[in-house]
């Protein structure tokens, strides 16, 4: 039996539901996995009301979606009731959001289903109630903890066209470039290579490093990061046989005759890594969380609350992030 993907509720108040809803209308054209939506039945049925759909919805069990998923859109409650209207979180959204990654996390960890697809989070309205999280990824981090000792999650950014990691994440530029270190580099590169071989069936992975300072450096003349910090973790790295080159000028590595030379990009900040992917497959970005004991992927993209309930929510990234888990699932390589 076909286990499905679990897929999270998101913020309710933002395009999550609507995304999800789409999905499942084009899950033949589309040749969509069978997933389950985690909420509450009755919201997601005025959410289809409200955007002119009619939707078939029926309660199961995971185990029971493989029957139901090509007539219904497989609900697995959460014991949540969810009120919020689109663009307008209220009280009980936090809880629904939570709930959801929760009883998510625990179907994939019972072998339930295959893979976790996350939808997006508004984190604001989570902090207001109390989310002791830096994001996300965090959370499921501390969720996938044994021992006490939650894993180290590396965000990969996939696409058919470039695949990229960023070092160091939701930091201000100033603060990036303090905290980075060769352990950082060295650590994240090995756990993406790890990644690429058990998740993408990738042998071999050859990886990019990036340079932090324009032109890598220049030798020392613009900045000497990358002499001291980036060149050293590429050696750590190549002593350990990982097929890895670096550090490279990230104003030429992105253009097509350079990708065809590498699996992943290694990049040293947010924007060095998002800003191609995100120009050059804006709509089939999959964000996958590399280092958990599960597969997790999740649309390139927020809760859109300006959209949110309009129909003009785009949920091509959310489907390639289901097909992403799917193959993932079945250690399918990276195409």
């Amino acid at each position: 039996m076909v286990r499905p993907v679990a897929l999270t509720l998101g913020e309710p108040a933002g395009i999550g539901p609507d995304i999800a809803i789409a999905a499942w209308l084009r899950r033949e054209s589309d040749a969509v996995p069978p997933f389950y939506l985690l909420g509450d039945r009755a919201f997601i049925a005025a959410r289809a009301k409200l955007l002119g759909v009619d939707l078939p919805l029926a309660d199961a069990d995971p185990g029971d979606v493989s029957g139901i998923f090509t007539e219904a859109l497989p609900i697995v409650p959460t014991g949540h009731p969810t009120t919020a209207r689109p663009g307008h979180p209220d009280h009980n959204s936090a809880a629904a959001v939570i709930g959801s990654i929760r009883q998510a996390v625990n179907d994939v960890v019972a072998g339930h289903a295959a893979a976790l697809v996350t939808n997006p989070i508004a984190k604001s309205v989570l902090y207001r109630a109390g989310f002791a999280h830096p994001g996300h990824t965090e959370f499921l981090a501390e969720l996938a903890a044994t021992n006490g000792q939650p894993p180290q999650p590396v965000m990969l950014l996939w696409s058919s066209d470039l695949a990229v990691v960023p070092v160091t994440i939701h930091l201000p530029l100033r603060e990036a470039i303090t905290t980075l270190s060769s352990r950082m580099i060295v650590d994240t590169t090995r756990i993406v290579v790890a990644g690429l071989r058990t998740r993408f069936g990738i042998p071999r992975p050859r990886i990019a490093v990036s340079g932090l300072n324009p032109h890598a450096g220049e030798d020392g003349s613009l900045g000497t990061e990358d002499q001291t910090i980036v060149a050293p973790a590429i050696a750590t790295l190549r002593a350990e046989g990982i097929d890895v080159k670096g550090p490279l000028p990230a104003d030429t590595m992105f253009h097509e005759a350079a990708r065809r030379t590498y699996d992943c990009a290694i990049c040293m900040y947010h924007d060095q890594a998002l800003i191609p992917v995100k120009t050059l497959a804006f709509d089939r970005a999959v964000n996958v969380t590399l280092g958990l004991p599960f597969i997790r992927t999740s649309p390139d993209h927020g809760t859109a609350f300006d959209i949110a309930g309009t129909g003009r929510a785009n949920p091509s990234s959310l489907i390639a992030a289901l097909r992403l888990a799917a193959r993932m699932a079945d250690s399918t390589h990276l195409a």
